[in-house]
């Protein structure tokens, strides 16, 4: 491609749109809207529109080509880290056709056969879209368990000595990521079993999501989005029905593409249809019959 020439041809407007792609995706499973994310990046809404839409900036197209010419990844420009080394570029270009199951199995080899013992699931940690239940059935988890109950949005705000609205208005997204992975280290650095209630994203941060899977037993709580909907609005927040036209349409979009993040907890428990009481009664008792969670117990 030309740098002077306009018109980006049909492989360029199909990266543009893988591009822009990721990017909304990437938005969706950390539950931003694009005012927000135009806030926090300092990019106006209107190009991030423009870039979501594939009809990103032509200096994208211009880096891939540099990178292309030197036959190099262009996230090797594009990344936070130093490019990887031989031995890890192998690596990878030999897993990054893994199936799923297959990723699980050979980090169970990785961990048998350098002898890196898994952590032990102390704590119950629940995971879910906002009004899903998690701290209503986890307070009654808790009681029912007799173990503390701890509410993930309090302890950021403890880390951060500010409110979550402080956070987000003075510091942006960023910063509330790494309060809560601080947050979380703190929490299961303490050997004393909990329950614990996690923010709806925390799963789209990989290394604060690896950190809680390898340290609790992780339960996601299921509902349909009408029910997430419903929930949100009768604890009194009504943004979802007055601020925004397309709240259900965001919210499907954003369990599209955390559901496969979700489903990497230890268990899954589907609250649709059921009363609190009923659906509290019914967690405890899965738990108690779930075959990890009775290893656990074996183990302690």
């Amino acid at each position: 491609m030309n740098e002077s020439r306009d018109k980006a041809s049909p492989d360029d407007t199909a990266f543009l749109q893988v591009v822009g792609e990721r990017v909304r995706n990437a938005r969706a499973r950390r539950g931003m809207s694009r005012k927000i994310l135009a806030r926090d990046s300092g990019v106006s809404e209107r190009y991030l529109a423009q870039l979501e839409g594939g009809a990103g900036n032509i200096s994208i197209l211009l880096l891939r080509q540099i990178a292309r010419a030197m036959d190099l990844p262009i996230t090797d420009f594009l990344g936070d880290r130093p490019p990887l080394g031989v031995d890890q570029a192998l690596l990878l270009r030999q897993i990054e056709d893994l199936s799923a199951e297959q990723l699980q199995e050979l980090q169970a080899f990785a961990r048998d056969r350098f002898g890196v013992a898994p952590s032990v699931k102390r704590h119950i940690a629940l995971i879910g879209l906002r009004g899903a239940g998690k701290t209503s059935l986890g307070q009654r988890l808790a009681a029912a368990f007799g173990l503390q109950f701890v509410e993930m949005a309090k302890e950021i705000e403890t880390e951060a000595g500010l409110s979550l609205n402080e956070i987000f208005d003075l510091y942006g997204q960023a910063a509330y990521r790494r309060f809560e992975r601080r947050a979380l280290e703190r929490i299961t650095a303490d050997t004393a079993p909990k329950v614990i209630a996690t923010g709806g994203s925390l799963p789209s941060e990989p290394t604060t999501y690896a950190h809680l899977l390898s340290h609790c037993f992780t339960v996601w709580l299921k509902a349909n989005p009408e029910e997430h909907m419903g929930r949100v609005v009768a604890q009194g927040d009504l943004r979802p029905i007055t601020g925004q036209s397309e709240a259900m349409a965001d919210l499907k979009r954003i369990l599209t593409q955390r559901e496969s993040l979700y489903a990497r907890a230890d268990m899954a428990f589907d609250t649709a249809g059921k009363t609190l009481d009923q659906a509290g009664t019914e967690l405890a008792a899965a738990l108690r019959a779930h075959p990890a969670w009775l290893a656990r117990e074996a183990a302690e």
